[in-house]
């Protein structure tokens, strides 16, 4: 379950401020799994916050090392600012997974729907995507906010999800590695 992408969250090119040794950091937030991560930018790479750079194996053109992974509390606040649009594009980038989501998901238990984790969605709501799904699978966002009459935004909705996720301390995780305990 590695990243291999992450999108910039924020860059400090002088280090924490609290750190004697300033070695230069870039957190983000990896585009498989969410996962946050602190890692060392290459001396001379163009950082740009909202970027998407790689980080798997192999060359990497902008990011040296990767020294791990961070809680959301690790954050600068201005690495928190930029989580919601990071993983807005993120999902957005990958429509067909999330939608795929809408389309192929199941209980987790008896009484507890993986859809109804989603903000938005109760059981009115579940049982009407259930039905229509049935019929014939979801094309788009656009088609399956029109056929269910969801409320919100479905994106909008993926994005508040997967920022619960990522803050921690949920029961069940759709889309983001669970913290280790």
């Amino acid at each position: 379950m590695k990243e291999d992408y992450m999108v910039v969250l924020d860059y400090l090119p002088l280090g924490k401020p609290d750190d004697p040794r300033a070695t230069p950091l870039v957190y983000g937030v990896g585009t498989s799994h969410f996962t946050l991560l602190e890692a060392v930018p290459k001396p001379g790479a163009n950082i740009l916050l909202l970027d998407k750079v790689y980080i798997g194996k192999g060359e990497r053109d902008k990011i040296a090392v990767i020294k791990g992974r961070i809680n959301y509390d690790q954050l600068t606040s201005l690495a928190k600012d930029n989580l919601p649009r990071a993983v807005r594009m993120i999902v957005e980038e990958q429509k067909d997974r999330f939608l795929n989501f809408f389309n192929r998901a199941g209980p987790i238990t008896i009484r507890l729907h993986s859809l109804e984790l989603i903000p938005g969605i109760g059981k009115k709501q579940l049982i009407k995507i259930l039905d229509e799904r049935e019929k014939e699978p979801f094309k788009d966002f656009e088609d399956l906010k029109k056929r269910t009459k969801l409320m919100g935004d479905p994106v909008d909705m993926i994005v508040q999800r997967i920022i619960q996720e990522i803050k921690g301390g949920c029961k069940y995780y759709l889309f983001v590695r669970p913290p280790r305990v």
